[in-house]
C-alpha cells in the first residue's frame, strides 16, 4: 500500500486530479478505474470523484505492478485539475503564457498540453484555450480538446457561465467585503470581494468577478487604490523572486455543457503563493488556509 500525506501545495486539490498528477502517464480512464474500484482512500475511505484534500488527510493507493510503473516515470510540467473526453482544466503557473506569440517561440500552456496529451495518449489533439487568464495570473483554466468541444464551451463562458473565485493579495488595508462597480470601455463591470485577513500593509481577499472584463479585477482594484500586489501594470509593488502577480484563478463552476453536470474545480497555490501568504498572516497562516475550500 502506498501511503501520502497531503501537504499545503495538495490543499484544495480534488482526488481525481491528485491521482492524475501522481500517475501522469496513466490514461484517464484507467485512473477513473482506480477511484471506481475503491483502490484510493483519503483518511481510511474510499475516495471519490470531487472528494477535497486538505492539509494533513492521508491518501492511500493500492500497489500494484501497473501503479508502480506509472510512479516511475517522469512527472509532466503541467498540474492538471480536471480532464475528460471534451475538455481539460490546468493549473496554469504564474509567468507561464497561454500561447506563443506570433513573433516569439516559447514555453506556453496550449504547446505544453498538446505535447503531454500526444505523449500519452498518441494522436494529433491539439488544445484550444476555452478561458484564458494573464501570463502573470495563475490558476484554472479550461482548455478544449476539440474544435466543436471548444465552440460549446465558448458558448458557456459568452453566456456568462463560468462561475469564478479568485485569491489575490492587494495593497493596503481593506477591513470589510465590498463590490466594486465601475464600468470598463464602455461596458458594465461588477467584482465583489470578501476580506481573508488584513494588515496595514496588505489584504489578501477572495474576489468573485461578476462579468468577465479584459483585467477586470486588475483594473478595479486600482480603481479604488489597493492595486493587486506584484501587478506593475495597473500600481501594484513588485514581487522579488515572485514570477507574477499575486492573483489566482482558485475555483471554478459550470454547468458541463456535454453532460449537465455541474462541475466544480479548485486549483492549489503554488509554492511561491504559500510562502508569500505564510510570511504575511504570520499565526492566521493555517486558519486562512483551512477557510479557503468553504468559501462561499
Amino acid at each position: 500500500m502506498l501511503k501520502y500525506e497531503i501537504s499545503e501545495t495538495d490543499h484544495c486539490r480534488q482526488v481525481e486530479s491528485f491521482l492524475q498528477n501522481l500517475l501522469p502517464s496513466a490514461s484517464h480512464s484507467y485512473l477513473r478505474k482506480l477511484l471506481t474500484a475503491g483502490h484510493l482512500a483519503v483518511n481510511g475511505t474510499p475516495g471519490v470523484s470531487g472528494t477535497i484534500l486538505r492539509l494533513g488527510d492521508t491518501v492511500t493507493l493500492k500497489e500494484s505492478s501497473k501503479t508502480s510503473a506509472f510512479l516511475r516515470k517522469a512527472r509532466p510540467e503541467l498540474d492538471i485539475l480536471h480532464e475528460d473526453q471534451w475538455i481539460m482544466i490546468f493549473n496554469k503557473a504564474p509567468g507561464l503564457p497561454m500561447h506563443h506569440a506570433a513573433e516569439v517561440d516559447e514555453r506556453n500552456l496550449v504547446d505544453l498540453g498538446t505535447k503531454l496529451l500526444a505523449g500519452r495518449d498518441g494522436g494529433s489533439v491539439k488544445l484550444r484555450p476555452v478561458n484564458r487568464l494573464d501570463r502573470g495570473t495563475s490558476g484554472a483554466v479550461i482548455l478544449a480538446k476539440s474544435s466543436m468541444a471548444a465552440a460549446m464551451f465558448g458558448r458557456l463562458i459568452m453566456d456568462e457561465g463560468l462561475g469564478k473565485l479568485y485569491l489575490a493579495l492587494v495593497e493596503g488595508e481593506l477591513a470589510e467585503d465590498g463590490v466594486i462597480s465601475v464600468p470598463l470601455e464602455g461596458k458594465e463591470a461588477e467584482t465583489r470581494y470578501r476580506v481573508l485577513f488584513h494588515r496595514s500593509d496588505c489584504t489578501f481577499v477572495a474576489v468573485y468577478p461578476v462579468t468577465g472584463r479584459m483585467h477586470q479585477i486588475r483594473q478595479h482594484f486600482k480603481f479604488i487604490g489597493h492595486p493587486i500586489r506584484g501587478d506593475r501594470r495597473y500600481g501594484g509593488q513588485p514581487l522579488p523572486g515572485f514570477a507574477g502577480n499575486a492573483l489566482h484563478s482558485f475555483r471554478t463552476s459550470i454547468v458541463h455543457p456535454a453532460t449537465g453536470e455541474t462541475l466544480q474545480v479548485f486549483a492549489p497555490l503554488s509554492k511561491e503563493f504559500l510562502t508569500l501568504l505564510k510570511n504575511l498572516s504570520g499565526e492566521r497562516y493555517l486558519s486562512v488556509l483551512h477557510s479557503l475550500p468553504e468559501l462561499p
